[in-house]
């Protein structure tokens, strides 16, 4: 495994962590001078909080452990291609470098919608890698979503299958 794949099987660590609470399965860490000095994973749900994404949480973590808002000498490494309000954190932040997993065709905003971290038009740009890991962070997507649809379906199963024996008692 090359350095990239190794901070991303971090992130991906992350990620089994929110599946694990019923989260969607997004992982992030951020690697300073070559040590991680943050890591987060999606709390959405847990928090009720639509800002407790991986890498808003990672970079405020981040920022504690360098005291410093400018996290200019850090990578951050992510499972899902960034949202547009995480790709704002990262530009405010100055974070040079992001790695990504997979690419999110719904929300990203890294290479799929827009291209926010390499629009010259902000004071900062990130150089940006990504399909580190892309069969991993995909899998680990789909079999959430496939399951949080199956249990969907067998909850609206059995509230008709109640209503049924309600209706007939």
């Amino acid at each position: 495994m090359n350095e990239h794949q190794i901070f991303m099987q971090h992130a991906l660590d992350e990620a089994k962590k929110a599946y694990a609470l019923g989260e969607v399965p997004i992982g992030a860490v951020i690697v300073y001078k070559g040590d991680i000095i943050a890591r987060a994973h999606n709390l959405r749900e847990t928090t009720q909080s639509a800002t407790t994404h991986a890498e808003l949480m990672a970079i405020e973590q981040a920022c504690e452990a360098i005291g410093s808002w400018r996290l200019e000498e850090t990578t951050l490494y992510v499972t899902l291609e960034p949202c547009p309000m995480c790709a704002g954190a990262i530009l405010q932040s100055r974070i040079p470098t992001v790695v990504y997993g997979a690419r999110d065709i719904k929300a990203g905003c890294v290479d799929s919608l827009y291209r926010l971290l390499n629009d010259s038009r902000f004071n900062h740009e990130c150089d940006v890698v990504e399909g580190v890991l892309v069969d991993a962070c995909g899998s680990i997507l789909t079999d959430f979503f496939r399951e949080l649809r199956a249990r969907k379906k067998e909850v609206k199963r059995l509230r008709k299958l109640l209503e049924q024996q309600n209706a007939s008692d």
